[in-house]
């Protein structure tokens, strides 16, 4: 029988586009009894793999076409970017463990390009490996292709020598491949002269022939082309499929031990992975103590601080617990986490814990978790219980500015080698199929752009798209172009298409991990970094029973730390989040009001709505609305709202019941409560209760069946009459596969509520630190300044006199405290360069003028774009107006460099004279006397630099004003909303023309809200009757329906009317507090300072450098005496200055023992024979020259 060992799957990110699934299907079909995967360089398939062969029946094979080095691993030379191929098989358990070390280290330590192997390798980790001689890039048959037969034979001995009767000479047949009938020949020759056994493979890289445009359109996506190069990698036939082993025996029909050795090498590869065993780490307890007893020392420690009090109940549960942890040998599982925990208390780290572990007594009283499960009645066996197969997760949350610290502790504390984080693959979706698609073939931007607009959000696939959206479904019918698109896009959907970093996960194990997985380096890793990346993702290493655990990094932890630290430093207040009363009305009050931008899971247009009428009282109010915000449980929101406020009778499905479903207005919202109901209604235990849940939300049928008829029997038992049963089944079983984990909502509605409370009781400080925890998202920066408004906190334009790196709270610039624009929050600007400008006048004071900052500031990371950018977003304000510093940008950026350069290398006793007080600068002031910009020109500035118009924003009247019940924001806007009727308020922008095809106009009006623009249509007949109103600047209210396409909306005009503020809008914030402090006196347009361009205006853009310019070279002979030669070059100075004109200045310093080159950059002038006799007046004769240079050249010596 034969068997295919040369198989690429979709894990073959090149040019492999196999899906597992339906490969070991065709497989099957085929009548073939076992497949091998041979992925390029890479493991990343293997467990999936292996699991899809064993549940169909297929004998599964595992290998890689590994890389190997021409020479050493270690070699980078150009010749190493082409590295040979190699199919290795494993043969058994062993041989697998030596895979994974050799893909391992080819990553590690062969990385050029490709992972590579080198033959050092393959001798050390050989052993228990099938070898095949690989395709026509490998090394036997490339010497072959090149003739050098000698070589190929020694080589290919090699291998025999190494892999002993596991080497196979290996035989391919695709047409048009150079030399393959070469190749194939000397195999031929080469077996028959040194008895090496024959094999034959097809290089598979698709299922079936069919697949071969997919594929071609596929490399296209992954080499950046498309199918219109003729020069782009591709495979030149259609015969790279999984081919049946009746097409494959006519390949080489003279040679039917090929096909038969595929059986052999079959029968030969036996691997059993390790499915159901445990590699938990242990953890080093005090003197080797037992696990399990120190684990309930360190627990029952805790409950005399939990519980100080005596409480029975929990007395009961915590032994009860513990009896559990201990049956299911988890005890190691919990010190692990108690001692990261440990870990990140003593390093003051915030951190919160997730999912079902808060349902853990255990977990309370060691300190991992901070909700009492008792008081919340959280149910243990939902997170761990005899009858689970399973671990249990103990999934964590620290702010995510430190979980860097925590993976380096776990690292440092249970060795590198033991310790990884975990790959997640991305997959090609709709869209993004579409999109990649269109590029592949060619299609431009524009005709891709509008077909991937019509998927909608909510569709999953472009079959779902297809049936949802007609518009998109006629295109496709009726438009060629748009059917090969779709199809091409279809047949690559959900494919693995790169591999990234898993947001949290992070594997622990009690064994060096390469004896279970093979590792790489992280996505975008550091090659230095003692991190590593697992080739198997979450659920292959939860089968293999490795310890994954969720380390996420959570913003609003870092926002609540950042407030906490900002609050001590600003205020003196201390406040310790975990002992915080939850019960606070006023933070209940800002939750009624629904105004909860900028609070944890609470954000949502949708939420927000549902929050204000559920009006929360206590902490179960908001994780039920936590747990109900989802699809499905939904519909129930309007009847737990109106059970709440006794608009609606609370109905339970049974009065039993009650008790269970009180706290929840007889709305079924958890998933413990199902667990509670099927053990009083029917006497399940709570560990039968917990599996027949997941059976529910899986919704497996047969189980279901079975446990209906278990359910009834036990209600009966219980007394209950079977009508009754059947009725409370048929209702449970639905809420089962959508009910909300209540440990979870529990847990993250306590870090909803702290959130709320710092923004109720500590607006200035918690927006400031959202706002630093939201630097690299611009659109979350524009959202927190709209919230910010509509706090009455202003915010104010960066200023280099004032700012920080980031943003920081202003208490001197009006009556209540501003949050100012941080310099490193500008964009295009990093934190280094604006570091030293911060830490020099924080240390030396603030800047008095352009000239004292060119004097005095450190620009050694600033470039001119830097500075422009600066500039533009308001920071000099303060120092002269915008337009005039910005048209003197080249002058600043070179005198500060100059200077700065001067200050840190030192120069000959010229320049070093410069910085005394008796010979002042020789750097000439900066010209500031260009015109000012409009206020429109400084908003657009602000908009591309900053994100948002502080200085002048008409917009933020909007956040000032009581626009009802009319939209004023963008974020007030939801899908939820598509095809209803609402009234929104908002600012022209833009107004499109456009015309009908019975040629009548229409507008598209840009209409910008809070947060951002809506697109709004104005057909012809609302026109004609508003025509006059459509002006850009006016701020219009406009009614209409929403339509959402894509994930943009729009609204069809209904009416419109001009919008009149009821009372005059508030100042714009951030203009009223800047005039007195962004704009120092004396900084008009007509600021000026000594230096060239006295007798001109400065432009605002500087114009670009002519393609040739001109240089006046001065020769200048140092003296003794630095103060008179400081003297002398500042008199020349003048003289240049006389003299206008685009001349570059440089200068050769002739010192006792060498010669200094040094530009003027911030000095040009006009050369004329006058201004060269009055020179060398001064200067000595023959001391002056004009050069003619190409621009930005480097200085030639002057004739001198």
């Amino acid at each position: 029988m034969f068997t295919h060992l040369h198989t690429h799957t979709e894990y073959s990110m090149l040019d492999g586009i196999s899906r597992i699934p339906d490969l070991v299907d065709q497989t099957q079909k085929l009548g073939m009894e076992s497949l091998a995967i041979t992925d390029h360089g890479s493991m990343y398939g293997v467990v999936d793999f292996y699991s899809e062969c064993k549940e169909r029946g297929i004998k599964p094979i595992l290998g890689v076409e590994t890389y190997v080095a021409h020479n050493h691993r270690s070699d980078r030379s150009g010749s190493e970017r082409s590295p040979h191929h190699l199919v290795l098989l494993a043969r058994d358990n062993a041989g697998y463990g030596n895979l994974m070390k050799l893909i391992t280290k080819a990553h590690l330590e062969g990385f050029h390009y490709r992972p590579r192997v080198d033959k050092e390798l393959l001798e050390a980790y050989g052993k228990g490996l099938v070898c095949l001689s690989g395709c026509p890039s490998a090394e036997v048959p490339k010497l072959i292709a090149d003739g050098n037969i000698a070589e190929a034979n020694k080589a290919a001995l090699w291998y025999k020598e190494l892999f002993g009767d596991g080497y196979f000479l290996e035989l391919q047949q695709h047409t048009d491949v150079p030399q393959l009938d070469t190749i194939n020949q000397g195999l031929i020759v080469m077996s028959k002269e040194l008895e090496l056994p024959l094999v034959l493979t097809n290089d598979a890289h698709y299922v079936r022939q069919a697949d071969s445009p997919y594929q071609d359109v596929y490399i296209c996506i992954q080499t950046n082309t498309n199918v219109n190069d003729e020069k782009r990698l591709r495979m030149e036939d259609n015969s790279y499929y999984i081919k049946s082993p009746k097409e494959m025996a006519a390949l080489f029909p003279e040679f039917p031990e090929a096909v038969e050795n595929t059986q052999l090498i079959s029968d030969m590869c036996n691997v059993e992975l390790g499915f159901g065993q445990t590699h938990l780490p242990k953890y080093p307890t005090p003197d080797n103590a037992d696990a399990d007893e120190y684990l309930a020392k360190l627990c029952w420690e805790g409950f005399k601080k939990r519980y100080p009090h005596q409480s029975p109940d929990a007395e009961k549960r915590l032994q009860y617990e513990l009896e559990v942890i201990r049956h299911t040998k988890f005890a190691n599982y919990f010190l692990v986490v108690w001692d990261i925990i440990d870990f990140t208390r003593r390093s003051k780290i915030l951190f919160g814990v997730r999912g079902s572990a808060a349902a853990s007594v255990a977990l309370y009283c060691l300190g991992i978790t901070v909700v009492d499960p008792l008081e919340y009645k959280l149910v243990f066996e939902r997170f761990l219980n005899l009858e689970r197969k399973e671990m249990p997760d103990i999934d964590m949350d620290f702010q995510d500015d430190r979980r860097d610290e925590v993976l380096h502790f776990v690292i440092d504390r249970y060795g590198s080698d033991r310790v990884a984080q975990i790959i997640t693959f991305g997959t090609m979706g709709a869209k993004a199929a579409l999109r990649d698609v269109g590029r592949g073939l060619g299609m431009s931007y524009g005709d891709v752009d509008r077909i991937a607009r019509m998927v909608p959000l909510k569709s999953r696939t472009l079959e779902d798209a297809l049936k949802a959206n007609a518009e998109f479904r006629e295109a496709y019918e009726k438009e060629e172009p748009v059917k090969i698109l779709v199809d091409n896009a279809q047949g690559l959907e959900g494919i693995v298409h790169h591999v990234s970093t898993h947001a949290a996960g992070v594997l622990i194990a009690d064994e060096p991990l390469t004896e279970t997985v093979p590792l790489q380096r992280p996505s975008r890793g550091d090659e230095n970094s003692p991190v590593m990346m697992t080739q198997y993702s979450m659920d292959p290493v939860a089968k293999l029973g490795l310890l994954k655990m969720d380390f996420l990094g959570l913003t609003n932890l870092t926002i609540l730390d950042r407030a906490v630290k900002l609050l001590d430093e600003s205020r003196g207040i201390k406040i310790d989040i975990d002992r915080l009363t939850l019960d606070d009305k006023a933070t209940f009050d800002l939750l009624s009001s629904g105004k909860t931008t900028e609070v944890f899971q609470l954000e949502s247009t949708g939420m927000q709505r549902y929050i204000k009428e559920l009006k929360p009282s206590n902490l179960g109010d908001i994780a039920a609305m936590i747990a109900l915000y989802r699809p499905g449980p939904m519909e129930h929101i309007d009847t737990f709202i109106n059970a709440k406020h006794g608009r609606s009778a609370i109905v339970y499905p049974h009065p039993s019941l009650k008790e269970l479903l009180d706290e929840t207005y007889g709305v079924i919202v958890y998933q413990d409560q199902v667990l509670l109901i099927l053990q009083s209604f029917a006497g399940y235990t709570l560990g039968e209760a917990d599996t027949v849940r997941k059976a529910m939300g899986k919704k497996i049928a047969s189980m279901m069946a079975q446990e209906r008829q278990k359910f009834i029997d036990g209600a009966q038992r219980k007394g209950f009459d079977q009508e009754v049963a059947v009725q409370v089944f048929d209702l449970i079983e639905p809420f089962a596969g959508y009910a909300f984990n209540k440990a979870h909502s529990v847990s993250y509605a306590l870090i909803s509520y702290w959130t709320a409370y710092f923004k109720t009781h500590y607006p200035v400080e918690y927006m400031a630190s959202v706002l630093n925890s939201r630097l690299d998202h611009t659109d979350k920066v524009i959202n927190a300044i709209n919230e910010c408004s509509k706090l009455k906190i202003p915010v104010l334009l960066p200023d280099i006199n004032r700012s920080g790196e980031f943003f920081t709270i202003d208490k001197e610039v009006g009556p209540e405290p501003a949050l100012r624009f941080g310099l490193a929050a500008i964009k295009t600007i990093g934190e280094g360069a604006v570091r030293p400008l911060v830490e020099g006048r924080k240390k030396d004071g603030p800047f008095a003028s352009i000239d004292d900052f060119c004097r005095r500031a450190d620009v050694s990371a600033l470039n001119r774009r830097t500075l422009e950018s600066l500039v533009k977003a308001g920071a000099f304000d303060s120092l002269g107006n915008r337009g005039a510093v910005l048209g003197a940008v080249e002058q600043i950026i070179s005198a500060a460099q100059l200077e700065t350069k001067m200050r840190n290398t030192g120069q000959t006793s010229m320049f070093d004279a410069i910085g005394s007080k008796d010979s002042g600068s020789i750097i000439p002031g900066v010209v500031l006397n260009g015109q000012e910009v409009s206020r429109e020109q400084k908003a657009a500035w602000e908009r591309e630099f900053l994100g948002v118009p502080l200085s002048y924003n008409p917009l933020l009247e909007l956040a000032n004003i009581d626009a009802g019940d009319a939209i004023a924001s963008l974020d007030q806007l939801d899908e939820e909303l598509q095809g209803q009727s609402l009234v929104l308020v908002g600012h022209v922008s833009s107004i499109t023309e456009r015309f009908t095809r019975e040629q009548k106009k229409f507008l598209i009006v840009s209409v910008d809200l809070l947060g951002g623009p809506i697109e709004v249509i104005v057909w012809p007949d609302i026109l004609e009757r508003t025509a006059e109103i459509w002006e850009e600047g006016k701020l219009v209210k406009a009614e209409g329906k929403l339509r959402v396409r894509a994930d943009q909306f729009s609204l069809a005009c209904e009416e419109v009317e001009e919008f009149f503020p009821s009372a005059p809008a508030e100042t714009n914030v951030a203009t009223s507090y800047t005039k007195g402090d962004t704009y120092s006196s004396g900084s008009s347009g007509n600021y000026r300072s000594n230096g060239n361009g006295s007798k001109k205006k400065s432009a605002v853009s500087v114009p670009s450098t002519p393609a040739i310019v001109r240089s006046v070279v001065m020769a200048i002979e140092e003296s003794d005496n630095a103060i008179e030669d400081a003297h002398l070059l500042r008199e020349v100075i003048q003289v240049l200055l006389e003299y206008p004109g685009k001349d570059r200045v440089n200068l050769q310093i002739h010192t006792s023992t060498r010669r200094v080159m040094m530009e003027l950059p911030v000095v040009s002038t006009g050369y004329c024979t006058e201004l060269k006799e009055r020179l060398e007046e001064m200067l000595g004769l023959d001391s002056v020259a004009l050069q003619q240079l190409e621009a930005s050249p480097e200085l030639e010596q002057a004739p001198f």
